[in-house]
Order: structure tokens, then sequence, then C-alpha cells
């Protein structure tokens, strides 16, 4: 019977998310890797496990999976090679678990590395159960009956080292907060006649276990540090939090988000980039800023996803946002046309999702409802108004309207069938759009729109929400008719209102097509590498950007 079916998050947040093939040792259920493909759909999975009934769930969930022992046979995918290779608990059973992981190692590719959750033998429970006498096995935990090998930190380290590896980070896991503290206390006699520094023993005695990384060769380090702003509407939790997120599971990157200006000391030549998140650089105080971050060696990036003609807080001659910086980031082509007349060093990434979760819509067909979440486009949908509740009253009830922070859209809805949300979290809004079927988009045919992103689409399809969209932005993302709706006056927005209406399933359809699309190509995990790669790329170049920055202000030329 299976007796445990999670993942572990702290393991899964060790798998760089660039990852093409992962193989987990002791799978279980395959629930780690499978929380991993919501985030690398692409990733191929392998598991092995021995218990049957535990690799029945799992091949339900991998590409593959081995029925065996991993001491048994040591590469039992033929000539497969993995970017990561985990072992979750599972080390500890073995007989010769320095034997598998030398083997294990020789399965890496040249950029692979191995991560390990391993019970810590220094646990404070184990030292006083010793001391109680009351040392027994159980069926599962750090006193599990499986259990045939026992380490501490620096007996994994010199593991790790001898097997060909390169240690690369370890991270405790805690489960009992002050339990080891107050453990220390009650023997802090002994440890001090014993010479036992009590602060040192309470380090060791916390964490239940470890989670290492080991690498195929020597990871090369950068720092990554980036500012955010407050976030509003999810802007900074997609630009910023969760491709930071994403980088920092990749060997090597420090990654770090400020909530002010503090600049980590570097004493050597680690390559560092400085991400401004949307930043107001303007007048002196902002060149003192520029040139403290310079002079430390960093290489300056500004993070832009507007079209900054029409943002009032950057008409001013001595505005630096783009001049002032080594390089810029921003989502789409004409936005990075835009911006390179300012600076020619833009690289696009477009927006992406993090994770895809499991569809929780389309579950009545009798009645579907129309999402509506906007930040500052109360002018995009006034023509539409009538069309819309022209629909909703043919509706009768059928059509429910979910509208998040434009209050204004929620008045002038004629129907008692609709909710409102003021202005949410993240987290809150896309769980109140997975539950819609229907997405409208609309966007005027502006300057200013035309610089947009389509990530209104691109959350709605992860989550299985067909959009309903106008053919500004939306209509260079959308296959109109397989993977979303675009409608170029309110007449056709009314009749593709009622067509998904009268044939729900022709909405599921498109809306699954365009979960897959976002699936194989628009994931936060599949432009990671190239993050990375452009960061190296511009640090690599940091002389000639600096002094190109010079040239363009005359107030930054290096000294």
């Amino acid at each position: 019977m299976v007796t445990q079916d999670a993942a572990n998050p702290d393991l899964l947040a060790r798998i760089p998310h660039s990852a093409r093939a992962v193989l987990e040792v002791g799978c279980g259920t395959g629930a780690t890797l499978a929380a991993h493909r919501a985030r690398n759909p692409s990733c191929l999975l392998f598991g092995i496990e021995p218990d049957p009934a535990l690799a029945a769930i799992a091949r339900q969930r991998l590409d593959a999976v081995a029925e065996t022992d991993a001491e048994d046979i040591a590469a039992p995918f033929g000539a497969q090679r993995f970017d990561c290779i985990l072992y979750s608990t599972s080390l500890e059973r073995m007989r010769a678990p320095w034997d598998v992981l030398a083997q294990h190692a020789r399965l890496l590719t040249p950029e692979g590395l191995i991560a390990i959750c391993i019970a810590n033998v220094e646990h404070w429970s184990f030292t006083a159960f010793l001391l109680g006498g009351g040392f027994d096995y159980r069926q599962s935990g750090l006193f599990d009956r499986a259990h045939l090998r026992w380490f501490t930190v620096d007996s994994m380290h010199k593991t790790l080292t001898e097997a060909g590896l390169h240690p690369l980070d370890v991270i405790g896991r805690v489960f009992d907060g002050d339990a080891a503290a107050q453990f220390a206390e009650k023997i802090a006699p002994g440890l001090q006649a014993l010479g036992v520094d009590q602060a040192g023993y309470v380090r060791r005695a916390t964490p239940l276990q470890y989670v290492w990384r080991a690498t195929a060769k020597p990871a090369t380090p950068m720092l990554i540090i980036s500012t955010m702003l407050d976030p509003v509407g999810g802007v900074s939790e997609v630009r910023v939090g969760q491709p930071m997120q994403a980088l920092a599971s990749e060997p090597g990157l420090d990654v770090r988000v400020l909530d002010q200006l503090e600049l980590p000391i570097v004493t050597d030549d680690t390559p560092r980039i400085f991400v401004f998140h949307r930043p107001r650089l303007i007048g002196a105080q902002s060149i003192a800023v520029l040139r403290q971050i310079q002079d430390a060696g960093y290489v300056t990036v500004c993070e832009f996803d507007d079209h900054p003609d029409y943002l009032p807080v950057l008409q001013h001659e001595d505005v630096l946002n783009f001049t002032g910086v080594h390089a810029v980031q921003t989502t789409t082509p004409h936005l990075a046309g835009v911006l390179a007349q300012r600076n020619p060093n833009v690289a696009v990434f477009p927006n992406a999702v993090p994770f895809l979760e499991p569809p929780r819509n389309f579950g009545n067909p009798e009645r579907l409802t129309l999402f509506f979440g906007s930040l500052n486009r109360q002018s995009e949908w006034p023509e539409l108004m009538p069309a819309l509740n022209d629909i909703l009253r043919e509706a009768d009830g059928r059509l429910h309207v979910q509208v998040v922070t434009d209050e204004a859209f929620f008045h002038a809805l004629e129907t008692p069938h609709k909710t409102f949300t003021p202005l949410c979290d993240y987290a809150t809004y896309r769980a109140m759009l997975a539950g819609c079927e229907i997405s409208l988009m609309p966007l005027r045919d502006t300057p200013f729109n035309r610089c947009k992103s389509d990530l209104k689409h691109i959350e709605a399809a992860a989550a299985r929400v067909v959009s309903l969209a106008s053919s500004v932005v939306y209509g260079e993302s959308i296959e109109h008719g397989r993977t979303g709706l675009i409608f170029h006056s309110p007449e056709q927005m009314r009749d593709q209102l009622r067509q998904l209406l009268a044939d729900p399933q022709s909405g599921r359809a498109m809306a699954d097509a365009a979960r897959q699309h976002v699936a194989q190509n628009r994931m936060l995990a599949q432009q990671v590498a190239a993050r990375r790669d452009w960061y190296r790329q511009i640090w690599e170049r940091r002389a000639v950007l600096r002094a190109d920055i010079g040239r363009r202000v005359p107030q930054l030329s290096a000294t």
C-alpha cells in the first residue's frame, strides 16, 4: 500500500529549471518529478524504483521507470544522460552508496548535477534516544528500519568529492524549530565538559535532513541582483520574482531580490549583474547611484515592459532609465524596437508562466463564466459594453461575469450574474481566472498598446481558459479558431460569445490547444538558459558597454 504520495519541495527546488532530462533514484510514486513536469513539461523524466506498487504509479507520471535496485543495475536506461539525478532518502538505504554515486556521476551531462536529500545522523533526536536508551528502528523517518548508512555534513562532502563530484551547496531541512536548542540547553554541562561549542552543536543538530547539490564539473559563478517594485497586478512577480526564482535553481547562480539598494561586497572577479525593475532614474541623484553600482563592477540592466513615451514620470530630459545602463531587457519585439533607440543593447524575454496547474473549469456546460481582470484599461471596453449586455440578456443566467479591479466595468454590466473582486494579489488573481471558461481581453489600436505583451492570453491558456481577444497584440499570439478567438468589432465579439455559449466544447478544444502551445513554447523554464547566457554575454562585453554609457551620459564616463 502506498504510504506517501507528495513531492519533496526542497529537493524539487534544487532541480535546475532548464534540465532536459532528470532521473530520480528511489522515485517512489514519482510525485517530485511530476511536480517538476508542471513547470517544465518538455523535460524527460526517468525513475528507478524497486517497489512494484510504487513503480506502477510512477509509470503513469514519468516517461520511463525501471523497476529495479539501483545497486544491481547502474544504468537501466542505457546511453541516456541526465542533466540532474535525484536521490530522495534513497542513498542511506544502499549497501554501498559511495559506489552508486561514482557510477551515476558518469551518467551526467557535462553541465549536470546530482541532488541528494539525506538524513542527518547528528539530529538532536538521535542523540536523545541514545542517551535515554530508547533507540529502536521504525517504519519511517530518521529511524527507518531500511536505513543502512548514516552521514554527517563532513562525511557527505567527502563522499561526493570521492565520487568525482564538486559539492555546490547544501541546505538544512528543519521540522522541529527550537527543539535542538532546548535539548542543547539541557545537556550544556556535558557539551562544555567535552569541549563542544554549544552554538555549533545546535547548528549541526537542528536539521533533520540535508539537501545537497554537486556538479559534474565546477560551476561557473555569477551574482544576479534585482530590485522589485511592490507587487501590483502581478507585473512584479512575472517580470522579476518568478524569473529570479527560476534562475536561482541554476548551478553557480547567486540570485537576490532587494527591497533597497544594498550591494554585496565582491572581492574577486565573479560576474555580477544588477537589474533595475521599472526604475525612475532621473537627475543627479540617480547619476550617483548608477556610478556607485558601476564602480563596484556591476553590469547594469533596466527591466522595462511599457512604452516610455506614454509614461509622464519619464518625460524628463535627464531620464537615465535606458541611456545610463549597460543594457535593457523587455517583453516584446515591438517594445524592443522602441527602447533600442535609447540603448541598442536590448534583449527580449517574452512573458511566460512558471508552472501549469491541473485545469478546474468546463465542469458545467450549462453555465460559463467570463473573466475580465485589468488594471488601468478603463478606455478599452466602453464600445464593447452594449454588445456584451446583449449577450448577457440572451444568456439569461447561463453566462456569469467575474470582474477583478475594474469597478466601472462591473457596474456597466446589466446583469445580476456578476461578481466583483478589488485589486488582489497575483495568486488570487490566477486562482479566479482558473475557475472561468472565457477571458475577455480588449485593447484599442494605439502605439502604447501595440507594445503591450500577450501575458493575459498566456495566463488564460495556462489555466485552460479560452481567450476572446482583440487583434491588437493578441492577433500575433492567438491562432483564431484553434487557440482562441480574435474579434475586430463589438459585433464579432458578440457573435463569438454566442458561439461559445451554444457550443462550450468548441471553447474547451481551443483552450486545450492554447494550453498545449504554452506548455511547448511559453514556460519560464524554457528561457532560463537564454537569460543566464545573455547575462554572461553582457558581462564579457562590459568594457565596451561601459564606454557606450560614457558617450550617452558623459557624467558616467569611466574614470
